[in-house]
């Protein structure tokens, strides 16, 4: 299927659920995002679950959400328990304008659901010739060093450097966990058991089965720094953007609990002001030094290069997940 199809077909199936116009589009673009780098935890196979969490009030669908500007640098949008997309979406072009003219500013996103792959939006940051640095909390999932409570999300961060040509030069996107929660979900349903080292049992014992892990926590990446990572994300996305704390939001899988009502926090900088012209100097100096002690990988290389296979042949889509798509646009059987 084409990117410009998948994008048709689920925004169709958001609206049919009950997301507005701009809800659905908004996230209908972060899909066809997902699967166009290939990313495919991230992509169609949630479809099924925005769409019940739509029915059952875990999104309100019909969310308008508000802008406000805090200070010359500062900017908040209240999603208003709507998909943080659509938030994000209204929010950024401000603070693009405002990191332009005055260097630096700051946009807290308050009160939405999850915003699915957080590099889909720092990426558009850096095609602005910014420097883009997002951070984005999610339900207690990691107990701290030593613990068996989660007490805090697998927090995902992202920076995303552009390249001057109104792309982005590289970009890393990663949870303070080992892997994405989405991918023990995953292997949940499929039946496939996981990696020991990905999850930890209700008891804290290491585990391969995906169910037990869901029970218990995620192995934060890098032991007591990965709880470290997560902790730093905490304070950007939820408290400094006032939004609900891991510990206190509801499940983003599964419909109980309501909307988790948790936060992004994005910065954006331009990178010539505050280097004096030699940005673009520097970072060539340490691109370079990288991409030769790596034969020329650089963070985000995948994504980059299943974007420019499926930009020619599409994306591989299995009959399962077509009848699905079709089914919730409301063109199948």
């Amino acid at each position: 299927m084409t990117v410009d199809a998948i994008e048709t077909l689920a925004a169709a199936a958001l609206r049919r659920h009950g997301a507005s116009e701009a809800q659905a589009r908004a996230l209908a673009a972060g899909l066809a995002g997902a699967e166009r780098d290939g990313i495919r935890s991230h992509g169609l196979m949630y479809l099924p679950v925005y769409c019940e969490h739509l029915t059952c009030g875990k999104v309100v669908g019909m969310a308008a959400p508000v802008l406000s500007r805090q200070a010359a640098g500062s900017l908040v949008v209240d999603a208003g328990s709507g998909f943080a997309h659509a938030a994000i979406d209204l929010g950024l072009p401000d603070l693009i304008a405002t990191a332009r003219s005055h260097g630096i500013a700051s946009l807290a996103i308050r009160n939405s659901y999850n915003c699915g792959i957080l590099a889909y939006h720092t990426e558009r940051i850096a095609a602005a010739g910014l420097v883009g640095l997002g951070f984005t909390n999610a339900p207690a999932s990691i107990a701290p060093w030593g613990g068996r409570k989660a007490v805090l999300g697998t927090n995902p961060w992202s920076l995303a450097v552009p390249d001057g040509a109104g792309g982005a030069r590289f970009v890393i996107d990663q949870s303070a966990s080992v892997i994405a929660k989405s991918e023990v979900i995953k292997r949940s349903k499929s039946g496939e058991a996981i990696p020991e080292g990905w999850a930890l049992d209700a008891e804290g014992r290491p585990t391969t089965d995906p169910v037990e892990g869901l029970k218990g926590t995620m192995v934060p990446s890098g032991g007591y720094k990965g709880v470290g990572a997560a902790l730093l994300v905490e304070v950007f996305a939820a408290c400094l953007a006032g939004a609900t704390p891991g510990i206190q939001a509801s499940p983003f899988s599964g419909p109980a609990g309501g909307p988790p009502k948790t936060g992004q926090f994005f910065i954006a900088l331009a990178p010539e002001i505050s280097s004096g012209g030699a940005f673009a100097d520097r970072l060539g100096i340490v691109v370079e030094a990288l991409g030769a002690e790596t034969g020329g990988r650089l963070p985000g290389g995948r994504r980059a290069a299943a974007r420019a296979r499926i930009a020619t042949e599409g994306v591989e889509v299995d009959e399962a997940t077509q009848t699905m798509l079709l089914r919730l646009a409301g063109q199948g059987a």
